[in-house]
């Protein structure tokens, strides 16, 4: 069974970067939209220059996601994209309207009365795609995708459209929003807009506290398997007491304006967060019936994914190191 745990293990980890730099991205595009006063020019100006050099180089982690559950674990990605189509079809055209919308936004030198119209498209995509992503993966937890439902609606409708994955969708915005405003405190080079970032970081902690309260309050029914998991188990309480602790280390880091201990606590939040939902679901891919193992391709096909990563490895590693240190190094300089 190593096989596939190293597999599953190498998703968590993907997804893990995806939230931690794809997820800071979407919440740059809130605080786009929310951008008011006298310095919202100054504040659209940063975020195009905190996300604009390595924005693309975050869907890697994503793809990656999506070809090893593909590869690997081919029962759980038929369930998964068949069953969750429509919200997953909504996200990647989120995706690609974000995507294309900041691209013609930086580039489209002629037609510059169509720049707002771009701002706000990439706005709303990046408002609109992690809540759909966080509904996902809580519609997956929820164990309401089961094989012997018939009807249509509770096919392909109703797993994702209830109180429990719509909630996870709001918390995954928030915390997303969260990383954002705490990131862009470090990117910012004028103090004024560092303050307003600042603030912006602490009313985001704050919904995402909220938000936290109404998914474990939901999970007691919407999400059992979870449920049991983080509350009634040593290792889960634990998790959910670390959890409380960093997260108010980032609130007090913030007050403090130390900045970079704000940025380390807001990841190990997000990080926290998201491997505490993947280890209270461990075994299962899809709750309640497919596991890591029943869904797992040939110990052959897992063995030649794993080499090819590794291989794949060599080069994207080095490859990301160069690219953030060429233009994220400056912003290292704010602590």
């Amino acid at each position: 069974m190593y096989l596939e745990v190293m597999t599953a293990g190498i998703i968590l980890a993907s997804l893990t970067f995806y939230v931690l730099l794809g997820g800071a991205d979407y919440g740059a595009g809130f605080w786009k939209l929310l951008a008011r006063g006298p310095r919202s020019p100054a504040q659209r100006r940063l975020i195009d220059e905190a996300i604009g050099p390595i924005w693309e180089a975050n869907h890697v982690w994503l793809i990656l996601v999506i070809t090893v559950l593909f590869t690997a674990f081919p029962g759980a990605f038929a369930v998964i994209t068949t069953r969750l189509h429509i919200p997953l079809t909504l996200m990647l055209i989120g995706i690609v309207l974000r995507g294309a919308s900041f691209a013609f936004r930086s580039y489209d030198v002629h037609k510059r009365d169509m720049h707002p119209y771009w701002e706000r498209t990439f706005a709303i995509a990046s408002v609109i795609t992690p809540v759909l992503l966080g509904l996902t993966i809580g519609t997956v937890a929820s164990g309401e995708l089961r094989e012997n439902d018939r009807n249509l609606l509770s096919v392909f409708v109703w797993p994702w459209l209830a109180p429990f994955p719509l909630a996870v969708g709001l918390f995954a915005l928030a915390l997303f929003v969260f990383l954002a405003a705490v990131y862009l405190t470090r990117e910012a080079k004028e103090t004024e807009l560092r303050e307003d970032f600042r603030r912006r970081a602490l009313v985001a902690a704050v919904m995402v506290a909220l938000l936290a309260a109404v998914v474990g309050a939901l999970s007691a029914r919407g999400a059992p398997q979870i449920w049991r998991e983080l509350t009634r188990t040593v290792w889960g309480l634990s998790l959910l007491l670390v959890t409380a602790v960093v997260a108010g280390g980032a609130i007090l880091a913030l007050s403090k304006r130390r900045f970079l201990l704000a940025q380390i606590c807001a990841a190990g939040e997000a990080v926290l967060v998201l491997w505490g939902w993947a280890f209270a679901q461990f075994p299962f891919l899809v709750i309640p019936n497919i596991t890591i193992s029943n869904a797992a391709a040939s110990p052959l096909t897992l063995r030649l994914l794993l080499l090819a990563i590794l291989v794949g490895g060599v080069v994207l590693f080095p490859s990301l190191y160069y690219l953030f240190r060429i233009f994220k190094a400056r912003s290292l300089s704010v602590h």
